[in-house]
């Protein structure tokens, strides 16, 4: 050690902070099993573990003087310093990191089936879905945001196209954006960088919130009409030695353990991606926040580039073995999401957001209810055979991420004998190419000048009816078919 000892805090400092975040997972989850109330509200462990901190690091902020006599969070305390960072900016910079990596990991998974048919439109509809939630849920809270600010909020008018980022897409992307939004490069925008990403990171705790009471909602009311039967006591996950160990691939512990490969090709291919970033940040040097806020889509990019690539020489029969394991992959992207979510509710300033609590509670609510009979609608018109599976797992996934989807669907569907899963994994590709332009909308709002907001809330309403049509295209252009007289 050139520049100090190992007994150095700096050197343990991010130890430490990895270590509270790990114990805090594993107390949320024996509350989980114990506490009959937190087993029926369905909320995740790790949501539950980031809530447990950011409550905790609240009373040691006040404790320590608050934010009139430099009080200190939790993660701002000495043991948690890493000399250049304090401990809350590294919670969002492993936040920021987390993402990147577990869109990685799910992008390296195989899925192996050809969707063709029947199965091809429902995949198609079920990406136009979730673009569409994303829309009505960005419409909805910029409305929402410039009424509060036409009343006298000192909010920003365009506050609330994080609620798509905080609801629809999860801590990382909320952080991402609300730090843009807070960087200072624009006369508008939050008044600080803290300001700008706690209140994206409250928005996207406030999602999953709302995923596990409207999921409980659904499901009692559900229950009570007869419509489904939720299974009682813990299901034990059924996993078959082919699904673990994978058909044709290397073994799990050779002359390079298996673990070990699975995660070389994600954090290889993450590296990878910042070099990508770099070179067009320095291409277009205005576009540098938008682009390495994008750092999950460019990762994501790269691998299913590599996995195609890969594939293409296993067919070749240039390699003997496969090397990506679906079962080790899911539980990278597992941990990662879970670290994410953990980190990302604990990094939150609460003193940062002390003046839009009202603001934050509108765009909750908002959010919850339009996600909730949106979602409950299309899931009765286009996926009638099986709604209440689609609903919940849709339902999750547009409040708080694909994992609370799972869970809310694991209580009608244990073994996912239904299409509502795959169509969860299978809607990304047709999500990622729709979903673009709302990710330079994101942009434009804050970058395009005074008027932005308006303009954007103009194109985003434009984009939701056109989603809408086709969605409903069967529908629609069936119906004027037979309304055409007949010929004479």
């Amino acid at each position: 050690m050139a520049n100090g000892n190992f007994w150095d805090i700096e050197i343990w400092s991010l130890i430490l902070i990895f270590g509270v975040i790990g114990a805090s997972v594993l107390f949320a989850s024996i509350l989980k099993s114990k506490v009959a109330f937190l087993k029926r509200s369905l909320i995740p462990s790790s949501v539950l573990a980031g809530i447990i901190l950011l409550v905790i690091s609240t009373i040691v902020f006040y404790a320590t003087g608050g934010a009139n006599n430099g009080g200190k969070y939790l993660f701002e305390l000495e043991f948690f310093s890493t000399g250049q960072y304090s401990g809350m900016t590294v919670l969002e910079i492993i936040t920021y990191h987390c993402l990147g990596f577990g869109f990685v990991a799910m992008a390296f998974r195989q899925n192996g089936q050809k969707v063709t048919g029947k199965r091809a439109q429902e995949v198609l509809d079920s990406g136009v879905t979730t673009v569409s939630t994303y829309l009505l849920q960005a419409i909805l809270g910029i409305i929402a945001t410039i009424l509060f600010a036409l009343l006298g909020s000192t909010i920003w008018k365009g506050a609330g196209i994080l609620l798509p980022f905080g609801f629809g897409q999860g801590t990382g992307q909320a952080l991402n954006y609300g730090s843009m939004y807070g960087s200072g490069e624009q006369a508008w925008g939050f008044i600080s960088i803290d300001e700008g990403r706690s209140f994206g990171l409250t928005v996207a705790a406030l999602g999953f919130l709302a995923a596990c009471i409207g999921g409980v909602i659904y499901l009692n009311v559900c229950r009570k009409k007869g419509l489904i039967t939720i299974q009682d006591g813990e299901e034990t996950e059924k996993y078959t030695f082919e699904q673990i160990v994978g058909v044709n691939e290397i073994p799990m512990s050779g002359s390079v353990d298996k673990m070990s490969i699975q995660l070389s090709f994600v954090i290889g291919t993450y590296g990878v991606s910042y070099a990508l970033m770099l070179g067009l940040s320095y291409l277009l040097p205005g576009m540098r926040a938008t682009i390495f806020g994008f750092n999950f889509l460019l990762g994501t990019l790269l691998a299913v580039l590599l996995k195609a690539i890969i594939g293409g020489m296993n067919k070749k029969r240039l390699f003997k073995r496969r090397f990506i394991n679906n079962f080790l992959m899911n539980r990278i992207g597992g941990f990662f999401f879970d670290f994410m979510i953990v980190a990302g509710i604990a990094a939150i300033r609460i003193d940062a957001i002390r003046n839009y609590w009202g603001v934050l509670l509108a765009l909750g609510l908002i959010g919850m209810l339009a996600t909730f009979f949106y979602v409950n609608f299309i899931c009765k018109k286009l996926f009638p055979d099986y709604r209440h599976q689609q609903f919940l797992a849709w339902y999750g996934m547009l409040t708080g991420t694909a994992s609370t989807g799972i869970i809310l669907l694991r209580e009608i569907d244990s073994d996912f004998l239904s299409p509502a899963a795959d169509n969860l994994v299978y809607q990304n590709l047709p999500a990622i190419v729709l979903g673009l332009p709302i990710m330079l909308l994101a942009s434009y709002i804050y970058n395009g000048g005074p008027n932005a907001v308006y303009i954007t809330l103009g194109i985003a309403t434009a984009l939701f009816v056109l989603l809408q049509v086709v969605l409903f295209r069967r529908s629609i252009f069936k119906k004027k078919k037979t309304e055409q007289p007949a010929e004479q």
